[in-house]
């Protein structure tokens, strides 16, 4: 016979594991315990490829990426390597409310399949949000995240991001009321130029160039999207906030998608618009303004911000402003500033 002491746990043997960190664990220039390294290879490009759909070329085509680099291998596309990196930064938001901002995202060099990515976070600022009666007390984080190439420690991505999370102790006041700063909206091409990956030819990709955009103009593309899969990109890139996995701490017990999920359709779709791209080399900002959930159908707007000559191709600065359809209303969700260089 079993012994019952093996199945019936009494409270003094159970506990609850949580991790945290809450915000009123934080300090101020604290560096968190580092999430596993990540290796990316075929098999999380064919995931993502079906979850997100992006039609980039150069990480679609081994023998395309090859003739733009000038190199053996295929390209990881830079939108997964942010999924990754952003994924492991969820050491630090594991209790998140919400994701309010990024900013200042670059993207120092093209990651190859088979490298393996690792990123750490710091704590930069933090500052406690007024306390209401209508909901628990909550602050604001801002995170300076790193992602590195394990080989040899070259930086691949850093930015900033600032998240919303949950105190521990609802009665403890933190007095954390650091200024977080603003996020720069205006994208200045010239100061994109060096991020150009040295070397790279778009001239293959030029048989699809994009001819007739004039900068300002805001082209909407007809091909809305649906969010599907959501849980499984947060498992696939290893993000650890369950309000991504449990619906019952999402609005209305509706399970909250992870914030890139959009930014990853609305790639997709600007891709559709400018398939001559041959990468994104970062953004600027991307501010989530609504939630968004499983289902949701998203529509993508594209305004071209500018537009210059470099390096044999062309720089772009792209706004993308996506709408969830809410009941035949359209509900703006995310405001995203882009920069791509293709042919």
């Amino acid at each position: 016979m079993p012994d019952d002491s093996l199945i019936h746990m009494d409270d003094e043997t159970h506990e609850d594991h949580d991790p945290g960190p809450y915000f009123d664990d934080l300090v101020v220039g604290q560096t968190l315990q580092p999430a596993p390294a990540i290796t990316i290879g075929p098999g999380e490009a064919a995931i993502y490829q079906a979850i997100c759909g992006d039609p980039l070329a150069t990480s679609l085509s081994h023998p395309l990426a090859e003739a733009v680099t000038g190199q053996p291998g295929a390209l990881v596309n830079p939108a997964l390597v942010l999924h990754v990196s952003i994924g492991q930064s969820t050491v630090a938001t594991r209790r998140v409310i919400a994701n309010l901002f990024y900013r200042g995202v670059v993207l120092h060099r093209p990651v190859r399949h088979g490298e393996t990515l690792h990123t750490t976070v710091e704590i930069r600022g933090l500052s406690e949000l007024s306390r209401r009666d209508d909901r628990p007390a909550r602050g604001l984080a801002l995170l300076g995240i790193r992602t590195v190439r394990v080989d040899d420690g070259a930086t691949v991505a850093d930015y900033e991001r600032c998240a919303m999370l949950r105190f521990r102790d609802s009665a403890k006041m933190t007095g954390h009321e650091d200024d977080l700063g603003a996020v720069d909206f205006d994208i200045r091409l010239d100061d994109w130029v060096d991020r150009i990956p040295a070397g790279w030819d778009p001239t293959p990709l030029s048989p699809v160039a994009v001819e007739g955009w004039r900068v300002g103009v805001r082209r909407s593309d007809r091909l809305r999207d649906t969010v599907g899969l959501a849980t499984e990109l947060a498992r696939l890139t290893q993000n650890q906030a369950p309000v991504h996995r449990d619906p019952a701490l999402g609005p209305e017990g509706r399970r909250l998608v992870y914030g890139g999920h959009t930014i990853g359709l609305a790639q997709a779709s600007l891709i559709r618009m400018l398939p001559d791209t041959a990468t994104v080399l970062g953004w600027q900002a991307c501010d989530h303004l609504a939630p968004v959930f499983e289902g949701d159908v998203l529509t993508c707007h594209h305004t071209l911000l500018d537009e210059k000559p470099a390096a044999g191709g062309r720089l772009r600065a792209v706004r993308v402003e996506v709408d969830s359809d809410r009941g035949g209303e359209a509900v703006p969700v995310l405001d995203w500033r882009v920069v791509t260089w293709g042919a």
